[in-house]
């Protein structure tokens, strides 16, 4: 007995069977349910989400013999002739081998005559777009005004390219990529169908190489068992599809932060030699530092369609705001250009190697600074130097960010773990913070807020309203620790909103930057060489292009 793959054996009967694309499925049953039934439908979208699935299923709907019906019985002549692909009524035709006007033609001539056996003629012409002119020129009068007994529906991956003249004439439905949760359930309930044994991670693994395409999803899956030997196993399915794993991705990241050069070539010559695709890494990595920059901005974010959100998080900690960004530049830049070096290897590497030349030099020794930060030389203090404590005050209610208005609040008492390193004088705070070692979102917090007053161990801190969100419990919490322990006391954060301009660290450096960028148009303005280039030749200085020395 023949094998029949995946794709065909598993394709959906019915519009319940359907995998997403709810918005589209709903329009056509209600259009069958009521009598509503348009004579052309142009379905769109890319390849295997569907399109030839919901044609096949709205012919069956329209001929089936017990009516005209959202819900086709699937067992009589009609329906059973329609999913094998024989029914004499369901005309398939695809544009890109049949693309001239004589084809056409004959299409034309033939939807004169009433259908053989079921009520409607229902011609299905799959990528459309491939149409000549003169082809879409001969189908426009029959598009525009079909026999009763004639359904058009038009499939493209590029609508694009269809006239105006035929879109107009059309009920057009966008279907959508699947998202890589929708073809995984699917999947999972195909294997346990099948009485298959598979591992959660590489049915992930497969639905995120799927693309949005269920039908490519479905091929990966025939090729998986056939790879893994009736089974799925998450290391087997990786090493068929070369695809790189998170914890090689997240190594490469530590390496790049660590600038540990040896240990980065280290970790490509492992990939390659297992064969990994090694143009994917760059992409890889990229949606990772993406993915940092997430909690950069929104620490509490959690996207459900995407797993390892723990050591994203871990991540997040050891690669500052700046780094990430300047990473993923990098990497997506390389990922472009690897076509054109000597082989992917080498235009990794280069990448990678990319990441560490053009790193500020003052990352490997703590915070990579914000643009236009003048970084002030460490102070070294004498251990045991502690902060000169005032007047004691009563801790208020614990809690996490109070309004202006509102009664202080503060988060739970952390300890100190360690003896004093650092001493602030005064109420300096920006002075302390430059010395502090902090990173990631507990450093933006930290930047982000102004000391109000000190009173034993309570310290109250405002933040602005407009990044209250980055005073969540969590990093509020964090920030109390790293302050205990650094400076070997207790520290009890208490941090208020404030709808009123608040002197932060970030609100200083932002003011300092602004005046050296100022400076730099004025100096670039008043220099000889640039009024001469001016004056001779008409240039002109491109604007925000003048970037202050460091």
């Amino acid at each position: 007995m023949s094998y029949q793959v995946l794709a065909r054996k598993w394709r959906p009967k019915n519009f319940e069977q359907v995998v997403g694309q709810e918005a589209v499925k709903q329009a056509l049953v209600n259009g069958l349910d009521n009598d509503r039934v348009h004579h052309a439908f142009l379905l769109t979208g890319t390849r295997g989400v569907g399109k030839t699935t919901l044609a096949r299923i709205l012919a069956k709907s329209l001929n089936c013999e017990t009516g005209v019906t959202s819900t086709p019985c699937g067992e009589c002549g009609s329906c059973v002739d329609v999913d094998e692909g024989r029914f004499v009524d369901m005309i398939e035709i695809d544009a890109a081998s049949k693309t001239g006007v004589d084809d056409i033609r004959e299409l034309i001539e033939n939807a004169q005559y009433s259908p053989s056996r079921g009520r409607f003629k229902v011609y299905i012409i799959d990528e459309v777009h491939m149409l000549s002119r003169n082809a879409f020129n001969g189908l426009l009068k029959t598009l525009e005004e079909p026999p009763p007994h004639v359904k058009f529906v038009l499939a493209t991956t590029d609508a694009d390219k269809i006239p105006v003249t035929i879109l107009s004439r059309c009920l057009r439905f966008n279907l959508r990529r699947l998202l890589p949760e929708q073809i995984g359930g699917y999947l999972e309930q195909l294997l346990s169908s099948e009485g298959i044994e598979a591992e959660a991670s590489a049915i992930e693994r497969i639905a995120r190489a799927a693309d949005g395409s269920m039908r490519d999803g479905l091929s990966l899956l025939d090729q998986a068992i056939a790879y893994g030997g009736g089974k799925l196993q998450d290391a087997e399915v990786a090493q068929m599809l070369g695809s790189v794993d998170h914890a090689h991705l997240a190594a490469l990241i530590d390496a790049v932060v660590a600038e540990d050069g040896d240990r980065l070539l280290e970790i490509v010559g492992e990939l390659s030699a297992q064969a990994r695709d090694l143009e994917a890494v760059l992409m890889g990595m990229a949606e990772v530092l993406h993915r940092i920059c997430l909690l950069h901005c929104a620490p509490a974010y959690r996207d459900p369609e995407r797993s390892d959100w723990e050591s994203i998080s871990q991540l997040a900690e050891r690669v500052s705001a700046e780094d990430a960004q300047l990473f993923y530049q990098i990497a997506v830049q390389g990922a472009r250009d690897i076509g054109l070096a000597p082989d992917p290897r080498t235009g990794l590497e280069m990448a990678l190697l990319r990441m560490l030349a053009f790193r500020p030099a003052s990352a490997a020794s703590g915070p990579v600074p914000v643009p236009g930060k003048a970084e002030k030389p460490v102070r070294q203090v004498p251990a045991g130097r502690s902060t000169p404590s005032s007047q004691s005050a009563e801790p208020p209610s614990k809690g996490q960010v109070e309004p202006a208005s509102a009664a202080p609040t503060s988060t739970s008492r952390a300890k100190p773990t360690k003896a004093p390193t650092l001493s602030m004088e005064g109420d300096d705070w920006h002075g302390l913070l430059e010395r502090l070692d902090l990173t990631g979102p507990v450093r933006e917090l930290a930047r982000n807020i102004e000391l109000e007053s000190r009173a034993g161990e309570q310290w109250r801190f405002v933040i602005p309203e407009t990044v209250s969100h980055y005073g969540s419990k969590n990093l509020v919490q964090k920030l109390e620790t790293a302050l205990s322990s650094q400076l070997g006391q207790t520290v009890n954060l208490v941090l208020s909103t404030s709808a009123q301009q608040v002197r932060t660290p970030a609100a200083v450096t932002e003011d300092a930057r602004g005046k050296a960028v100022s400076e730099a148009e004025r100096a670039i303005e008043q220099d000889p060489t640039v009024r001469s280039l001016k004056e001779t030749m008409g240039a002109i200085v491109v604007e925000d292009s003048v970037q202050p020395l460091q």
